[in-house]
Parts: C-alpha cells; structure tokens; sequence
C-alpha cells in the first residue's frame, strides 16, 4: 500500500513538473455576440482591445458554433465534442427527473487538464473586474468539483491554469436603457446611424436595439482590455494563450437559435506568443470545438482519439472543408435544423419545414424586437420578402452562395443551374449524420419532454407561464398532426 502511494504521489509531481512547463491556458467566452467586431465585419463599434489582440494572434475568419444557443454550445465546447454526439443537443435539456450522462468514453475538457496539473477556472468577469462563480449550462451529469475556483489567484505559485472566463456580452443589451450608458464602458452609438441587414425593417425599435447591441461589444472590448493587463500585469501574458471567442451569435430574429450566419459565425481569435505567428489569417472553416483540442495541443496533453474537435495548430493540424452546425428543441419549442458550411456556400435543412421560422416561443417572444416584428406582421407592414422569410412555411432545404448573396436572401435550393452544389452539400449532411450518430435524429419521448418542461415552468408565472403552457400545448398538437 505504502509503495503505491509512493507511486501515486510521483506520478503526480511529474505531471505538475511536467505542467510547470506548458503555457496557460484562457478562454474568454463573451454571450449572445456575432462578429460584429474591428477585425472583422466593418461596423460603429469600436474594439481595439479586440483589433490589439488579433494583430498579436491568429485570425479566423470563418469560425462557426455547433449549435446556436448557449447550453448545447457550452456542452460541445467543454467536451470537444458535437453536442448532437453526446446526447446534449436539446437546450436546458436533462435538468428535470430524467438526467443525460455523458458516454463512458467522453470527458470533460476542465479533467483532462487537471490530471495533467493544471489549475482549472470558470468564472464570471464583472465590471469591478473580480471573477465570481461562472457559467456552465452543460446538458449533462458533471462532476461538482469539476473546477478548483473562479479565479486563478488560488493556485500555487508556478502552477499552469487553465482558465474560462465568461462575459455577458450581448446580454447587457437586455439590462439598461441607452439612456443609462455610465452602465456599460462603450462611446455610444446613434440608432439613427445603424445600418440594419437587410432581411429586418428598418425601424426605431430594431435601430435602438442594434445600437445597444453595438454597444455590448464595446463593452466586452473593455472587458478584454482589463482582463490583458491584468495578466500583464501578473508577468505571464507572455506564457498564455488566449483564445477569444463568444457562444452564438446576436440574439435576434434570425440570429441565436438559428443557423444563418448571424447566428452561428463567430469571432476567434487565438494568441499565443512564441507558437502563433502575429497577425496571421486563417480563412479555412474551423469549429468552435476546435478551441478544446487546440488547447490540449497548447498544453501538450494527447488529443483523446474519441473527440471531434481537431487542434488548428502543430504537425498534426488537419484544415477542415466544412462546419456543421445543428439546433434543436429550445426551451419549450421544438424544432430540428441542420445545416452544412463550406468556404462559400451555406445548405440548411429543414427538417420541420411546415412550421414558420418564428414558432412560438417565450423565452424570444418576450423581447421587445420580436414584439415589434409580430406587430409590423399583423399590420401588413412588412415587405413581402421579409414577411415570408419569418412567417411562412419554410423550404425543406435552403442553398446560398455567401459571395453573392452575404445576407442569405436568394436560396438556391430550386435553381436548376446550382443541382450539383445542392447535391453535394446534402450528401456531406447525409454522410455526416450516419457518421457522428446525430441523436438529434431521435424524436425526443414525451416523457423526457415533460419533464424538462417542468423545470422550467416552475420558473414562469402568471402570464409568462401561461403563454408556457399555451406553446407547449402547440408544439404538442403540430406533433399530432406530423407537423
């Protein structure tokens, strides 16, 4: 017994011995944002503490989430993992009596770089810059010690860590009024001066909301800044590797829960002195999952044969040809899209395509640009394009060839002259199902239905809970009727 101790106990010094050496490791995941960012789509806000760190790291251009809404994404991320593999693919999914456990062979990221004597993190980075408690939103079974604190500060001196840092981002815009600014750092930005895409109406209400998402990303640009310096200050900016990335795009009509660009594509950007050059671009299509297997890469720590993940860096980087990217039940509305992104085109699958894009659903319906669109819509007052785009019954499949058409408003699926693109991208769908196993393609049981819908109704009241109940007795009734 003495003498497996005295094994145990080595092993373990050499793995701290071992980690002493590997760089930090940061994750500094903002919520709720698309790329909305200085190094990347031109818009008013302005991110130099964003721009500063793409000029000292590596940029991708073509980054995508697995999935557009916070808890399946989170699942994938941890894990390394496609949430839809291991049974996480429904948000806020396994919360009632009936629990999801990951499979046998999957781990969470946090173990793995404990065993091999990393520090492990997860916190909240709030405007008096301390770390709190941060989020986790997984879909499965975890352990609750999963993680050693918020805040690296608690490690012993010389310990390598690994830290997720978590910022509201886009949920700011939810909290304040633009009137209230001294709220959140940004310059302000006129709603008069926003340009929206152009499948929304251009109204005050869509404007104001835009600029206050706007300025949510000047916000996080701060929060950047404070937490850099904090490690400069520190002395270890130099060993630590940065990523920068946020869980889904804006939360908007055609943004989180849904799997055009502005909900899935994302800013990454990783910096990594002395491992990435400065200033590179990377323009192949990367994985939000990727991040979890560059890390491990970055810590020296072997890739596990069972994740999805693929490190973007090192000899045994292999650049993927396309993303794809899954969204299924949120909260209480049911809905199973799938689609593929390529270098220039997206292919979205509708597997539910008699119900309209906006379905019923409390948590988006309670925002004041939803509101707004249900309104313009029952007037008659918005243009045909955009009516149909929101309100009608979609396409079984969609095709758009972001050159051409950035905004994804020509789909393609029906033109004769784009059949041999259709077919391809539908077969790296097909392929890809039978490959990962996409347990999305299970139809989720009533029961297990029930009773993550009794989580979450405790948590509605009054006329927020009736509306609860009304959607859920919708989504139950288009099931009937196999719609």
């Amino acid at each position: 017994m003495k003498h497996l101790v005295s094994v145990l106990s080595l092993l373990c010094f050499a793995a701290l011995a071992a980690a002493a050496e590997r760089p930090n490791i940061v994750w500094i995941f903002a919520e709720d944002q698309s790329d909305h960012y200085g190094p990347y789509r031109a818009t008013q806000a302005k991110t130099p503490n964003v721009d500063k760190l793409a000029a000292e790291g590596a940029k991708f251009t073509r980054a995508f989430v697995t999935a557009p809404v916070c808890s399946p994404s989170r699942s994938a991320l941890v894990t390394g993992m496609y949430q839809t593999t291991i049974g996480a693919h429904n948000h806020r999914s396994g919360r009632g009596e009936i629990k999801i456990d990951l499979p046998g062979h999957v781990r969470p990221t946090p173990s793995i770089m404990r065993e091999a004597g990393y520090y492990v993190t997860n916190g909240r980075f709030n405007n008096d810059e301390s770390l709190t408690k941060g989020k986790t939103d997984y879909n499965f079974e975890y352990p609750q010690d999963l993680y050693d604190g918020a805040d690296w500060s608690g490690r012993a001196d010389g310990r390598p860590f690994f830290a997720q840092i978590h910022l509201r981002g886009g949920k700011h815009r939810n909290q304040r009024t633009l009137e209230k600014v001294d709220t959140v750092h940004t310059n302000g930005i006129d709603p008069q001066k926003v340009k929206l895409p152009p499948y929304y109406p251009d109204h005050s209400d869509l404007r104001k909301d835009w600029a206050q998402y706007l300025e949510s990303i000047e916000q996080v640009d701060w929060e950047v800044g404070r937490i850099m310096a904090r490690l400069e200050r520190e002395g270890v900016a130099g060993d630590t590797v940065v990523f920068f990335l946020t869980d889904h795009g804006v939360s908007h009509a055609r943004g989180k829960q849904f799997l055009t660009e502005e909900g899935i594509k994302v800013p990454l950007i990783v910096r990594a002195p002395g491992r990435v050059e400065p200033g590179l671009v990377r323009e192949d299509p990367v994985a939000h999952i990727d991040v979890t297997a560059s890390s491990l890469y970055f810590a020296g720590i072997e890739i596990p044969q069972w994740m999805e993940g693929r490190t973007l860096f090192g000899p045994n980087a292999k650049p993927r040809e396309y993303v794809v990217s899954a969204r299924d039940r949120c909260d209480e509305t049911v809905e199973h899209l799938r689609s593929v992104r390529t270098k220039r085109y997206k292919y979205i699958r509708n597997y539910l395509h008699q119900r309209p894009h906006l379905q019923p659903n409390r948590y988006k319906d309670s925002k004041a640009v939803i509101k707004r669109m249900h309104a313009l819509h029952a007037a008659g007052e918005l243009s045909p394009a955009v009516d149909r785009l929101f309100y009608a019954p979609r396409p079984p499949e969609e095709l758009y060839d972001l050159e051409e058409d950035p905004w994804e408003m020509n789909n393609l699926a029906g033109d004769a002259g784009a059949k041999d693109i259709l077919i391809e991208h539908r077969g790296i769908l097909d392929r890809w199902i039978r490959a990962t196993g996409d347990k999305g393609r299970q139809v989720e049981s009533e029961a297990v239905y029930d009773a993550d819908m009794a989580v979450y109704a405790k948590g509605q009241k009054g006329a927020q809970g009736e509306i609860l109940q009304r959607n859920i007795a919708q989504m139950k009734a288009w099931a009937a009727e196999g719609k």
